[in-house]
């Protein structure tokens, strides 16, 4: 396994990420549990969930397999860069969710108590607040910080200014403020090249893509739906039907690669700057044996070049739509 340090931190991750969402609703506890222990096998330390994960089992749910998985000890827990995340609706009572102080305090406790552990790695805030002033979230999580509770802080699905604002209102209070964004990111959605990527490079903030599959359209699509093995409705459909030459042209150079679709999109995101690992949510051992191999995959520039013609990406703004 290689090992990158997750932005301007001394804190060591895998370039792997194990993404825990379908845990609960779409994987059963013991298998969920066998894909962490298979995790720890491969060198794979660094897991990322929510407090909202596992709604339609129950809210907190994931969080719950997963802190009965540390309660078997096995150094299990000590081995684990753990992120989760804050923001979502957990009751339908005032101030259950969002990033008000109060909820930021009730949350981490909650947070902890479901996964069975005295800290949070990575505390992240899982969407922006724009109703809550920046100074009483710092505060509230220098708090959390200062107690021992959390070690850092990171953001989910923030514009580049609004890592910007953060950071600006961090540095106000000499503290250390955000360390990572996680973004959607992968070949077919590449829009925060223009704003975001080049904002976490500036304040040193690691990029950890979402959805680097873009929900299985970069899986194979094309070869799973001719062999019946998968498929498409909505949305998913509408944008086969609309680039079907695109993805059968990548499926493709993947092949030729001597790679699967999936592992070459992972791949690349690898080879992105600024990028520490993109998450992959398995639902299945066999999906997380595939993600880890991406790993080791060295793509050349020809191959990179060859990417971005198939999937365009963006210049930073102002050139991506100026001169």
């Amino acid at each position: 396994m290689d090992y990158t340090h997750l932005g301007r931190t001394g804190l060591s991750v895998s370039r792997a990420v194990l993404g825990t969402m379908n845990f609960g609703p779409e994987t059963s506890e013991d298998d969920s549990h066998a894909i962490m222990d298979r995790a720890h096998e491969l060198g794979v330390n660094f897991f990322d969930t929510a407090n909202a994960y596992g709604a339609s089992v129950g809210k907190g749910a994931t969080e719950e397999i997963i802190g009965r998985w540390f309660a078997k000890g096995g150094g299990r827990r000590d081995k684990t860069v753990l992120a989760t995340k804050v923001y979502g609706e957990m009751t339908d009572w005032p101030n259950g969710g969002k990033l008000s102080a109060l909820n930021i305090r009730r949350s981490i406790d909650a947070s902890l108590q479901r996964l069975q552990t005295d800290h949070i790695d990575l505390y992240q805030m899982h969407h922006v607040d724009r109703a809550t002033p920046w100074d009483e979230i710092w505060q509230a999580m220098e708090i959390a910080v200062g107690q021992g509770k959390v070690l850092y802080v990171g953001s989910s699905n923030f514009a580049g200014w609004h890592i910007t604002q953060a950071q600006e209102a961090a540095r106000h209070r000499n503290f250390l403020g955000l360390v990572s964004e996680q973004s959607i990111y992968n070949l077919v959605v590449r829009d925060v090249e223009r704003e975001v990527l080049p904002a976490a490079q500036h304040y040193g903030l690691g990029v950890i893509p979402w959805s680097p599959l873009q929900g299985g359209l970069l899986g194979g699509v094309i070869e799973k739906t001719e062999n019946g093995s998968r498929r498409l409705s909505g949305r998913s459909a509408e944008y086969v039907d609309a680039h079907r030459d695109q993805l059968t042209a990548y499926e493709s150079f993947a092949q030729e690669l001597g790679h699967t679709p999936g592992e070459l999109a992972l791949a690349w995101l690898l080879h992105q700057p600024g990028v520490t690992a993109p998450i992959t949510g398995p639902r299945t051992m066999e999906q997380w044996e595939s993600a880890v191999r991406a790993v080791d995959i060295r793509l050349d520039q020809a191959a990179l070049d060859r990417l971005d013609e198939l999937f365009p990406g963006h210049q930073t703004a102002p050139e991506d739509y100026a001169w």
